[in-house]
């Protein structure tokens, strides 16, 4: 079970290492029709068709939503032959639907879209896809698979599984028959939140643990620390909690501080700087964090530049980009936080 929270990054199952298709298909004998990529080099890195990606994502009022929209901000920069255009989304899903409009209306070659709610945006991504506007769904899912050409995502369960893997150890460890574990999510309606959940749960029962209470915050500071601050009068005594989202995390630390508790660990979630920092110095409750990393958002424009300009993706036989990918969430420790320190928001 501990593998669970090893597991190196993956591309959906579909993407395979430049290293291993040359170490599996060197044979000069073409009789077995093996179908090979034989470039040697990245001819994707090289200027195209210019390309104009429109670029919608929730105002930046969270640490891990600005780290998206910097980071494709930064790599729109990389290539001469992108020109980035971002619209506000506004603070709803109404207000993201209005700016798509007018996106769409401005016709750009490509748009990459975090929506405040993949159900709710659902309708205006099959409006661009029908306008013959490429859609790149980035993080928050669409349920339509005709809604987007590309869903690139983190792993919302495996950071469940991860967590719930680092927990079991742990307690396991200690020797830990029956402990309380409490659980303080993100926005509870989102998807991702309950694949969250869900993933948890799993790995927790193959230890024959489950939670014993459950605060829902809201991905803000104010709303950690309150969801934490219900949690600790709920359960007087815990073994391990998990907060889903480092951001919010900064105020479920000030309430486990504040409340002067430190009888059990905590594990943190997305792997920001200040989490990673904590987890380095050993100096909170927080020992470990799993990552879901904004530089997805690196990768989406990377990928909407070769969807537009009708290339793949160099490491692949395949002619296309894939329709979905999935990174894979990492457990940060203080062993290897100084590995992880420079990927923290």
């Amino acid at each position: 079970m501990s593998s669970l929270s090893r597991r190196r990054v993956l591309f959906g199952g579909a993407a395979v290492g430049a290293g291993a298709l040359l170490t599996a298909c060197t044979s000069n004998d073409t009789s077995n029709n093996a179908q090979v990529n034989t470039n040697s080099g990245n001819e994707n890195a090289a200027p195209g068709e210019k390309v104009v990606i429109g670029f919608t994502a929730p105002a930046a009022d969270h640490g891990w939503i600005a780290a998206i929209t910097n980071n494709a901000k930064a790599q729109a920069q990389q290539y001469e032959d992108v020109e980035l255009k971002v619209t506000e989304a506004g603070s709803d899903a109404a207000a993201q639907r209005a700016a798509i409009s007018t996106m769409i209306a401005e016709k750009p070659t490509i748009i990459v879209m975090l929506p405040h709610d993949g159900k709710e945006l659902n309708a205006a991504a099959e409006e661009a896809m029908r306008a013959g506007i490429p859609v790149v769904n980035l993080d928050r899912a669409f349920p339509s698979q005709d809604a987007y050409r590309l869903q690139i995502k983190g792993d919302n369960y495996g950071m469940g599984l991860a967590a719930g893997a680092y927990i079991g150890e742990q307690l396991k460890t200690k020797g830990v028959s029956n402990p309380i574990i409490g659980e303080i999510p993100g926005i509870d309606s989102l998807e991702l939140t309950q694949e969250r959940t869900k993933g948890f749960n799993d790995a927790l029962a193959v230890y024959g643990f489950k939670v014993a209470n459950r605060r829902p915050a809201d991905f803000t500071i104010d709303g950690g620390q309150k969801a934490a601050t219900d949690l600790l009068q709920a359960l007087p005594r815990m073994d391990a909690v998990w907060n889903h989202d480092d951001d919010q995390g900064v105020g479920v630390l000030a309430a486990i501080q504040q409340a002067n508790r430190n009888e059990f660990f905590m594990v943190g979630g997305a792997g920001a700087k200040s989490a990673i920092d904590h987890i380095a110095a050993d100096d909170s409750v927080l020992k470990a964090t799993v990552t879901y990393s904004p530089s997805m958002a690196s990768s989406a424009i990377s990928l909407a530049r070769l969807i537009a300009q009708g290339k793949g993706m160099a490491d692949l036989v395949e002619l296309q980009v894939p329709k979905e990918i999935t990174l894979a969430s990492e457990t940060i420790t203080k062993e290897n936080a100084a590995q992880y320190a420079k990927l923290g928001f």
